[in-house]
This record gives structure tokens, sequence and C-alpha cells, in this order.
């Protein structure tokens, strides 16, 4: 993944002379002008993209500046460069944090955005609230060796559409990235997996979580579904694959980096 021309940064750097661009945040859609809609919206700086400072501009419930155009994130993707979409994640995200904490969640007041820091702070108890990210484990098991070697794919209850991906879960409090690899895989279809070995990561803004890849080897066990998080498992063949997630998630590449070892 391609964030050489994207740095994310919490306040504009204080030499910076060149161009702005503002995603304004309708709802989870984003559109993107060169200049706010309303200067008295709230605007969180994102970070410089190719030269430019971007910003995240919290639009009202009630007003939608793009008058219909704005895309969400999956659409965003693939219609502009990749790591234009990382920035546009990271302001929808920075944009629902502040909305989402406005009041202490300790004591009720208001709050207040801390300077130079990405940080709201309550005035009357010090309560310090930053921007949440979930980690998430997402591991692709498979079994056997050369052209026989299968892969463990899976299809989430919630899903509209007939597509198997890797199984994936959120990382539990105290708990290793490797140990949620094997619980999450264990919940999930009854499978015991050994050796999880890291894969890569990735920013995962639906809404706010960090994508930790790994892959994993099949120890024992049967399929047996969790039926309240997975419809259908099943092992699969590199020349059998059923539908599998777009190029937009880690999950795809965990897949094609299989199928071409």
């Amino acid at each position: 993944m391609t964030i050489s021309h994207f740095r994310p940064l919490v306040v504009p750097p204080s030499d910076h002379g060149g161009r702005h661009r503002y995603v304004h945040v309708v709802g989870s859609a984003v559109w993107i002008d060169e200049r706010p809609a309303d200067s008295s919206w709230g605007a969180h700086f994102i970070g410089i993209v190719d030269g430019e400072a971007w910003w995240g501009v919290d639009v009202p419930g009630d007003d939608d500046p793009s008058d219909g155009a704005s895309l969400d994130l999956r659409a965003f993707y693939g219609r502009w460069p990749e790591h234009h979409w990382l920035a546009a994640g990271r302001a929808v995200q920075i944009v629902e944090w502040a909305r989402t904490h406005r009041f202490c969640g300790r004591c009720g007041v208001p709050t207040e955005l801390v300077p130079g820091e990405r940080a709201m702070r309550c005035p009357r108890c010090g309560l310090l609230s930053f921007p949440r990210l979930a980690p998430a484990m997402i591991t692709l098991v498979t079994r056997g060796e050369g052209d026989n070697q299968q892969a463990l794919l899976a299809r989430g209850v919630q899903w509209t559409t007939p597509m198997f991906s890797c199984l994936a879960g959120f990382v539990e409090p105290g708990e290793s990235l490797e140990g949620a690899v094997i619980r999450e895989v264990h919940e999930e279809v009854g499978v015991i997996v050994r050796e999880p070995r890291y894969f890569g990561s990735q920013p995962w803004p639906f809404p706010n979580s960090l994508m930790i890849g790994f892959r994993a080897e099949f120890e024992s066990g049967e399929i047996v579904c969790d039926p309240s998080e997975i419809a259908e498992a099943a092992w699969f063949r590199r020349d059998e694959l059923p539908m599998v997630p777009p190029p937009i998630s880690i999950a795809r590449r965990l897949i094609d980096a299989w199928l071409s070892a």
C-alpha cells in the first residue's frame, strides 16, 4: 500500500505555503473542495497530501454542500489515488471522533480541543479523550502443501453477496494479536490453528479499525460455524476459489499473496 504522498499530522507545518484542500464529511461520506463550504463549521487538520494541506470539515447533519455528490469511502476507493483514500478515511474518523466527544464521558461537561494534540480535555475533571482505534486481526488459514494446499474462507451472516473472505475479529483487552488469531478462528469456525505469522496492516475506517493481517497453519478440528457470525465456511484450493473481496481490503491482499506463492 502506497502512503508516501500522505503525511498524517496534527497541526499544519509552520512553513507551509502551498494549497489547502477540504474534505467535507457529510454523515460518513466525503466531498472534497479547494475551500470550506462554510468557515463556521469545525475543521480538523489531517496532514499533507501531495504538498497540499488537507482538512476534515464537520458538516452539520442538516447540510450538504455537495448537493448529493459526496461519496462513501467504499465508492471513493478506486476513483481517487489510494493515498487520497487514506487521507479521506482519516478525515472521516477524526471528524466522527470530534462529533462523539463533545462532552466529558466522566462528568458531562463540554470538552475542549487540546492545542497541538489530537485530544479533547474536560475543563472540569481533566479527562483526556483521544481518537478511538479498534485493533482487529484478520487471518488466512491454510492446510496442506504445494498445489493441493487449501485456504479456509468464510461468508459472514450479514453479507448480501455470496462472497467468501478471511476470518477476522476484534482483539480483546489483555490479549496479544497472535492470541486473538487463535481464539477468533476457533470461536468462528471451530478450527485450531498454530504459528500465526504477521503479514501486514491496513487502516480500515469502517468506522475506526486497524486491520492486522496474519497467516496461520491449520492444526486440528472440523469446521463448525458460529451461526451468529458465519453463514458458511469451507476449504478451497487455488483453482476453485469462490467470489473473494475486492482489492480495497487486506483480505484480498492475503488471498492474492497466497495465490502467487
